[in-house]
């Protein structure tokens, strides 16, 4: 059979969609083209309206296409498993299985019947979920402990269950075999890591930081007042060169009213003294934050106190959503602002924080850094610095996979340009 995959969202559902992969690929052959396949799977994301309006889109375009293709519709991840109905009412003969089941995908592509697997939960190989590459995300745990107000990826991932630490270590070691240089640790919030085990994301680093080999270690984002439980001991491990110096720390709103209306477990100044305890260790660290802007009863006020905040703690990278109300979520029942004042806000908060990254870059020109290649595309290479900055370097093609030292040239906003040093 020939099946085609399509995946959209996370790092999550990357994994996800790999694991599918490589359980097909044991019986089956990946195609490039829906028209050319006997089954089309796409892998979804919902955790905004826009991306759940482009997903809809998809789905009909690839449900026109399987019904003039005598194709079979599958469709996987967090749409699945969350909006069940919408589903059903763009694609009624499509299946459906949800993230946890995925390592059914075999029995669900080959029955004769349409398949509906939503319900409960099952066992994922880690190992499967991992490609071989410079690049690798792995998994650490599924699911979270918080509840946010808006969010509808808890619906869809469910409750936090973590992966032992002997599992990841043996994917870990086993991707660092196979010439891997980056290992991307990922899950809805790798703070949480171990609470449901009896450990937590400190101990697990100590164990991968024992795998010998050359590679460089980030990790995932991390809800505030999980990362609290663990900082200074995190700072500590941090100290290993095997380590970004990169942090993906969302912060949501900068007024303490607004993080209880989003249910976060956490204050400004939680998410302040986070910041101070980084910047004071690595003055030039990555720190990464999460916005959402025109949340609903957000005042004036309150919004004015988010880009202080921004402004105070001068994060390298801001990713700013506005708020859209998703289904089955208590935020959606609260008084909505207009799309016009969340759309002014949301390009407020932009024109802050792109200001503010262009500052951060901006110290590094003229520095020497040692990068690492993990990317050439055109003739440009493209590399991180140890504090996962983006270097942008003409040519180095055959210093993939290597440490390089170059010379920072310019900044942009998003990047910096670097030319190899003699």
């Amino acid at each position: 059979m020939k099946v085609y995959i399509e995946s959209y969202g996370c790092a999550a559902n990357k994994a996800d969609t790999n694991l599918m992969k490589n359980i097909i690929m044991s019986k089956h052959e990946i195609v490039e083209d829906p028209w050319k396949a006997n089954a089309i799977i796409i892998n979804t994301c919902t955790v905004r309206g826009e991306t759940e309006r482009s997903m809809v889109k998809r789905i009909r375009e690839l449900e026109e296409i399987g019904r003039k293709n005598g194709s079979k519709l599958i469709v996987a991840g967090c749409m699945a498993k969350a909006q069940p109905a919408l589903v059903m009412g763009i694609a009624p003969e499509a299946s459906l299985i949800s993230p946890q089941r995925i390592n059914e995908i075999l029995e669900v592509l080959e029955s004769s019947r349409r398949e509906i697997r939503i319900i409960g939960s099952g066992t994922k190989n880690l190992e499967r979920t991992i490609e071989n590459g410079l690049t690798v995300t792995i998994p650490i745990a599924e699911g979270c402990l918080g509840n946010c107000s808006y969010c509808i990826v808890k619906l869809a991932r469910g409750e936090l269950r973590s992966y032992s630490i002997e599992e990841i270590k043996r994917v870990v070691r086993k991707a660092v075999e196979r010439g891997a240089r980056e290992i991307r640790l990922t899950a809805q919030d790798t703070a949480a890591y171990g609470m449901d085990i009896g450990t937590n994301l400190v101990n697990l680093l100590r164990e991968l930081l024992q795998i010998p080999g050359e590679y460089i270690i980030r990790i995932g984002m991390m809800t505030p007042n999980n990362t609290l439980k663990i900082i200074d001991d995190l700072m500590d491990i941090y100290d290993d060169d095997r380590i970004y110096k990169f942090m993906h720390i969302p912060l949501q709103s900068g007024d303490d009213e607004i993080l209880k209306l989003m249910n976060r477990k956490y204050s400004t100044d939680d998410y302040k003294t986070i910041v101070r305890k980084f910047r004071s260790k690595y003055p030039t660290g990555f720190m990464a934050t999460d916005i959402i802007s025109g949340f609903p009863m957000e005042s004036e006020e309150a919004h004015k106190r988010t880009i202080k905040v921004i402004e105070e703690t001068k994060p390298d990278k801001v990713n700013v959503a506005k708020y859209s109300p998703r289904p089955h979520t208590k935020a959606a029942a609260l008084p909505q602002l207009p799309e016009s004042i969340r759309s002014r806000r949301c390009r407020e908060v932009i024109e802050v924080s792109r200001r503010i990254s262009l500052e951060r870059n901006m110290m590094h020109v003229g520095r020497i850094e040692e990068v690492l290649v993990l990317k050439v595309d055109g003739g440009i290479a493209k590399a991180r610095m140890k504090n996962y900055r983006l270097v942008k370097i003409n040519g180095c093609g055959e210093m993939l996979g290597k440490m390089v030292k170059v010379k920072i040239t310019e900044a942009k906003t998003t990047y910096l340009i670097g030319e190899l040093t003699s």
